[in-house]
C-alpha cells in the first residue's frame, strides 16, 4: 500500500519526465545516495573500503560504458580492458608531464583519449556488427596491450615495464586514506551516472536504441548509423577511460600492462550480463556482483568448516560464474535489473493480485 502512484499528479512536462516519476523511487534514491556519502564513512573499515567499495564504483563507471555501447547501442566490445589501459596510462603520463594539472583534469583528458582511441577501433562498425565486430574490437585489446608493453614511452623507460603514481591532490587536499579515496570515486560515479542516466533518455540514446534493435529500419527512419555508432564508441571509451584512470590512480597505485588484460574485458562484460544490458542500475548491480561473488566464495570454505585450496576455490568461481551467465542468459536475459523491477511491480500490486 505505501508504493503506489496514485494521487501523484504530473502538471507540468518536467514532472511527466523525471527520471524517478514515484516520489517514493526519488526518496529511496535520495535516501542510499546520503548514507553513501553520511553513513557508509562513519561505518565503513579499510577492508571494506580498499577491497569492496572502490572496486565496485569504479568498475561500475566502466560497465556503465560498455552498457552504452553494447546495452544501449547494441554493439558487441571485447576491448574494454584496452581502452581502460589507455585511460590508465594517459593518465600516468599526464601527471607526470604535466604536474600542474588538476587531477579531475587529468582523469578527464585520459577519458578524451580513450574516446579518441575508441573512435578508431569503432570504424569497422560501420561495415561490420556482430561476431565479427566483437573480433576487431578483440584485436583492439590484443594491439593495445602489446603497445603498452613494448612501447617504453608509455611507462617512462621503467626497467621493470610497471608504472606508479605519486601523491595525488584534489585543489591542495590530499587523496591518501581510503575513505577520502571513496569519497572521490563515489563524487564522479554519481556524476556520471547522472549524466549516462540523461544520456540513455535523450535523442541520442533513442538513435542507440533505434540502431540496436533494427538498424536497417532506423537507417530509413532518418538515423544515420554513422553518428549513432561513433558516438556511442566514443561516449562508451571515454567512460571507460575514466575508469581506467581510476583504477590505476586509486586502486592499484601501481600497475603494469597485465593489469588490463583480456581478463578485464571479460570481467565487465560479464558485470553488464549480469546485472543487465540496457541498464544503468544493471552496471551497479553487475559490478557488485562480480567484485562481491569471489569474497564470498573465499570465506564459504571456511564458515561452512570445508577445507578446501586456493586453487579449488578458484576454479570453483570460474565455475560459478559461468553457471550464472548461463543461467540468466536463459531464465532471466535481462538480469539483475530485471529481477528488481519485477519486485517493484509487484510491490506496487501488493497486496491485491489484480
Amino acid at each position: 500500500m505505501f508504493y503506489r502512484e496514485a494521487g501523484q499528479f504530473k502538471t507540468t512536462y518536467n514532472a511527466d519526465q523525471a527520471i524517478f516519476p514515484i516520489s517514493q523511487d526519488r526518496w529511496f534514491v535520495t535516501a542510499v545516495v546520503l548514507f553513501a556519502f553520511l553513513g557508509v564513512p562513519l561505518l565503513a573499515g579499510q577492508y571494506l573500503f580498499t577491497e569492496v567499495l572502490i572496486p565496485v564504483l569504479i568498475l561500475a563507471i566502466a560497465a556503465i560504458g560498455l552498457n552504452i555501447l553494447t546495452g544501449y547501442c547494441g554493439q558487441l566490445s571485447l576491448g574494454t580492458g584496452g581502452f581502460m589501459a589507455v585511460g590508465a596510462y594517459a593518465a600516468y603520463n599526464l601527471a607526470l608531464r604535466l604536474p600542474e594539472l588538476n587531477i579531475i583534469v587529468v582523469f578527464l583528458l585520459a577519458g578524451v583519449m580513450a574516446m579518441l582511441v575508441g573512435l578508431l577501433f569503432g570504424l569497422p562498425s560501420l561495415r561490420i556488427k556482430g561476431f565479427y565486430l566483437a573480433v576487431a574490437t578483440l584485436a583492439s585489446q590484443f594491439f593495445l596491450e602489446w603497445a603498452f608493453a613494448r612501447v617504453k614511452w608509455f611507462t617512462n623507460y621503467a626497467p621493470s615495464g610497471s608504472v606508479a603514481v605519486g601523491k595525488i591532490e584534489f585543489f591542495g587536499f590530499p587523496i591518501e586514506t581510503p575513505m577520502q579515496k571513496y569519497l572521490f570515486v563515489l563524487t564522479l560515479v554519481v556524476v556520471f551516472a547522472l549524466v549516462a542516466k540523461n544520456l540513455v533518455r535523450s535523442r541520442i540514446g533513442r538513435m542507440w536504441m533505434a540502431t540496436r534493435d533494427m538498424d536497417i529500419a532506423a537507417e530509413i527512419i532518418g538515423i544515420r548509423p554513422l553518428t549513432a555508432k561513433l558516438s556511442a564508441f566514443a561516449i562508451s571509451s571515454f567512460y571507460i577511460g575514466v575508469a581506467g584512470a581510476l583504477w590505476g590512480f586509486l586502486r592499484l597505485g601501481a600497475w603494469e600492462p597485465l593489469a588490463f588484460d583480456i581478463n578485464r574485458s571479460f570481467q565487465v562484460l560479464f558485470m553488464i550480463i549480469i546485472g543487465g544490458l540496457g541498464s544503468i542500475l544493471g552496471s551497479f548491480l553487475g559490478a557488485a556482483f562480480i567484485v562481491l561473488t569471489p569474497i564470498f566464495l573465499n570465506q564459504l570454505p571456511s564458515w561452512l568448516g570445508i577445507p578446501l585450496s586456493t586453487a579449488a576455490i578458484s576454479h570453483i568461481e570460474f565455475m560459478v560464474f559461468g553457471a550464472l551467465i548461463v543461467f540468466f542468459l536463459i531464465i532471466e536475459p535481462h538480469g539483475l535489473a530485471r529481477l528488481w523491477a519485477i519486485g517493484k511491480e509487484k510491490l506496487r500490486l501488493w497486496p491485491f493480485p489484480y
